[in-house]
Formats: structure tokens, C-alpha cells, sequence
């Protein structure tokens, strides 16, 4: 009798336990769980919602919990999100230089066999220099890619060295089919007697250099689909609206055939992609030169990156619903 009781209540015991991580598990996740992929030369986190087919898939370049949570947001509105990291992981690059982009060439291809996804609409996300990146990736590809969202762009592909923990020999920062894609070369931003660093003044030096910024456009005239441009006017990081300004100005010459925009906000600085839910106090960085810690700013302010995230929120979303 004894033993029947025990194990009843450890047949209790499990079915509780089960229960608890079941409920758990959906209040986390709202059903819909990352599919961890690790195959075909790639890595990431897919999000798709069961029995959906067909449907426009979204790729957010560097992946991580940015990628996973926006990812998450739009498989719960019945489209597909790839988190796609590509550097600091086992078996990935250590540092965001010469990085090859058939990388992202085999992720595109093999999200666009999948069931779930319409191989005609896949688009790329990207915030700052993957911002940079996202948009070189729908230049060079534009037969698998059909649209483009850049927070915080720039207009031009930028040297290994823009970032201090870097190696310090001048390298490409993307290459492909072997050759290096075009860059500005820039030397390695330096420390000073304060402790602090005024970064826009550094990627308006690198601007001022036309040639070598003619040669480092990003040929955004080559997409084939609609571009998505978000910038803080008040981004202190670097010329975010200026360079989107660039972008477009571009397109206009080119007589580009798709349509494009570019919101500028006010108040807003570089941090306009994170989590629009969330109002953040951030407004300073911390970055490391030369064994020295130094701030920087951000831009913006409280209210309006808050502002500035909410109305992205939504336009993001009608894009990719119109793609």
C-alpha cells in the first residue's frame, strides 16, 4: 500500500513538473521556439509558428538577443525570422573582419527551400555596421533578396580598423568570391588625455575622403526590392542620417525601380532598433582603446529613441507585409 502511495505521488510529482515547464515554456515563448540550426555552413535561430507555408521571410544580421527577439516578433505575425550571427561563436570568426559572405549566400538559399518560406520574398535587417552589411547583402544577391531594412545605416562598406578590438592590420571587413569588397581605409580611432570620445568627428574624417568613398559606395542601385532607411537625427555614434542621405541620393541618380524610404527622427539617436516596448535610460557606451576605457554618446534622448522605436516598430512590420 505504502509503495502504490509513493509512487502516485511521484507520478504527482512529474506530471506537476511537466506541467510547470509547459506553462513556463509558453509564457516565454508564446509557442513559438527557436529552432536552433547548425548545418549547411551556418548558424542560427529559426522562428516559424507551426503549419505556417509560404510565407515572406525575415534574415536579422548578427543574430544574438536583438536578432532573437525581433526574429520572434515577426514569426508571431505569421511570417518566418532567421537570427543569423556570424562572428563570435564556436566554429565563426573571432572578429568582424574579412568575413566571407557566401556565408550568408548559403543561410539565404537554404531558408528559401524551406516549407514555411516564399523564396521570392526574403529580406535582410541589420542596425549600424551590420546595417552596412545588410545592405551590401542585398546588392551583391539581389536575385534571392527582395528587400532591404537598414537602423542607423551607412552608405559605404568601412575598413576592419573602424573598430578598436580589431586586428591591427588595415583589412577588409567583408570579401567575396575571394576579393575584397571595397572599403574605406581608416586608421584606428584614438585615445585622448580625457575620458571621453567624440565619435561623429572620427566617421566625418573618413566621409571627407571622396575618392576612397566613391570607390566604398555600397551599389545599392543594384537591389531588386523595396529599401527601408531608419536614422536618428541626433545619432552620435556616427552620421547615420547623413549617410542615409547618401544612400538615397544615389537611388534618385540611378532611377531606381523600387521603392524606398527614408525616416529621419528627430530626438532620436543610434540606439532606434532595440526593443520598442522598453523605454531606456542608455544614453551613454563605453568602448575600450589602447587599454583605456572611454564614454561615449549615444545621441538621442529618453523620449524620443522611445518614439523613434515605436513608429519603426510599425512601418517595419507594414514592410515586410508588403513585400
Amino acid at each position: 500500500m505504502r509503495k502504490n502511495k509513493k509512487y502516485s505521488i511521484s507520478i504527482a510529482i512529474t506530471a506537476l513538473i511537466i506541467i510547470c515547464y509547459l506553462v513556463t515554456n509558453n509564457i516565454l515563448f508564446n509557442g513559438i521556439n527557436p529552432k536552433k540550426i547548425n548545418e549547411n555552413g551556418f548558424q542560427a535561430n529559426l522562428f516559424v509558428k507551426e503549419n505556417i507555408k509560404n510565407k515572406t521571410a525575415v534574415i536579422f544580421i548578427g543574430g544574438g538577443q536583438w536578432g532573437d527577439y525581433w526574429a520572434k516578433e515577426i514569426a508571431e505575425k505569421q511570417f518566418v525570422g532567421l537570427s543569423l550571427p556570424y562572428v563570435g561563436r564556436e566554429n565563426l570568426p573571432n572578429l568582424p573582419e574579412e568575413i566571407d559572405l557566401e556565408y550568408f549566400e548559403k543561410a539565404i538559399k537554404w531558408l528559401g527551400k524551406q516549407k514555411s518560406v516564399n523564396p521570392k520574398k526574403i529580406i535582410v535587417v541589420g542596425v549600424s555596421r551590420n546595417a552596412e552589411l545588410a545592405l551590401l547583402i542585398a546588392s551583391i544577391f539581389p536575385d534571392i533578396i527582395s528587400g532591404v531594412v537598414a537602423y542607423s545605416p551607412s552608405s559605404v562598406s568601412w575598413s576592419n580598423t573602424v573598430l578598436p578590438y580589431n586586428s591591427n592590420e588595415l583589412k577588409a571587413s567583408w570579401r567575396y568570391s575571394g576579393v575584397d569588397i571595397p572599403y574605406v581605409a581608416m586608421e584606428k580611432i584614438s585615445g585622448n588625455n580625457s575620458d571621453k570620445i567624440r565619435m561623429l568627428e572620427y566617421w566625418e574624417n573618413g566621409l571627407s575622403e571622396i575618392d576612397s568613398i566613391n570607390n566604398a559606395f555600397i551599389k545599392v542601385e543594384l537591389i531588386k526590392g523595396p529599401v527601408l532607411l531608419f536614422s536618428g537625427m541626433d545619432d552620435k555614434v556616427w552620421p547615420s542620417a547623413k549617410m542615409a542621405d547618401m544612400i538615397v541620393k544615389r537611388l534618385k541618380n540611378s532611377n531606381f525601380n523600387y521603392n524606398y524610404k527614408n525616416i529621419k527622427y528627430e530626438n532620436a539617436g543610434h540606439l532606434i532598433s532595440n526593443n520598442p516596448e522598453q523605454s531606456s535610460d542608455i544614453r551613454i557606451g563605453k568602448i575600450n582603446i589602447n587599454g583605456k576605457s572611454y564614454e561615449y554618446e549615444f545621441g538621442g534622448t529618453k523620449d524620443g529613441d522611445f518614439k523613434a522605436k515605436k513608429d519603426a516598430k510599425i512601418k517595419l512590420m507594414e514592410f515586410i507585409g508588403n513585400i
